[in-house]
């Protein structure tokens, strides 16, 4: 990139990229980029290198092997990893020579889909809170709900299972048509 960062090709003056709309995008936004399988990590490290701002949630799953079970970390969207940032064209290419990866969701390099910040909170405060999460099939309809205290204080989601003081938390990214569940008390949720 001839010893410029990311932070340097996203300048929203410098840079402002087409939305998908016409208008002109001069704030950063995330997108989705699709890597191989089990290539998250490798694109990753790649791209960080580079000085991008990227993503990579990961949840902690039991693993067998040689008859032992063994706590892995694997990544919560198996196949993305996100990237935060005001794509130009510069930008768009360095990230395509990255080793792993399959393409950036989108039509081509000035209409790259989204991914809403909102989605992209809500699973990282579930990261960052370290609640039990689990991938979950993705989901369009059910009561969504918004918890009202607790680690995950304001994430919204889909309330799908409930026992008497216990329920799972349901957050998705549209885009990628994943979602990923999380353990709450019922007690804590309100309709959103």
């Amino acid at each position: 990139m001839n010893g410029a960062t990311m932070m340097e090709l996203s300048a929203p003056v410098r840079d402002a990229v087409p939305a998908h709309d016409g208008a002109v995008r001069t704030s950063p936004a995330w997108h989705a980029l699709w890597t191989r399988s089990h290539c998250e990590q490798l694109v990753y490290d790649q791209l960080a290198a580079k000085g991008f701002d990227l993503f990579l949630p990961k949840i902690d799953q039991w693993s067998r092997r040689g008859g032992l079970r063994h706590l892995i970390r694997i990544p919560m969207f198996p196949g993305y990893v996100f990237l935060h940032g005001v794509v130009d064209r510069a930008s768009y290419v360095e990230v395509l020579k990255a080793r792993g990866l399959v393409q950036v969701l989108g039509e081509r390099w000035d209409r790259l889909s989204t991914v809403p910040d909102g989605e992209i909170d809500a699973i990282r405060r579930i990261v960052d809170a370290g609640v039990p999460a689990l991938p979950y099939a993705f989901l369009r309809d059910g009561q969504r709900v918004r918890i009202t205290r607790g680690p995950l204080a304001n994430v919204e989601g889909i309330l799908v299972r409930t026992k008497p003081n216990r329920g799972l938390l349901v957050v998705s990214v549209d885009l990628l048509q994943r979602s990923v569940a999380a353990h709450v008390d019922c007690t804590w949720v309100v309709a959103a």
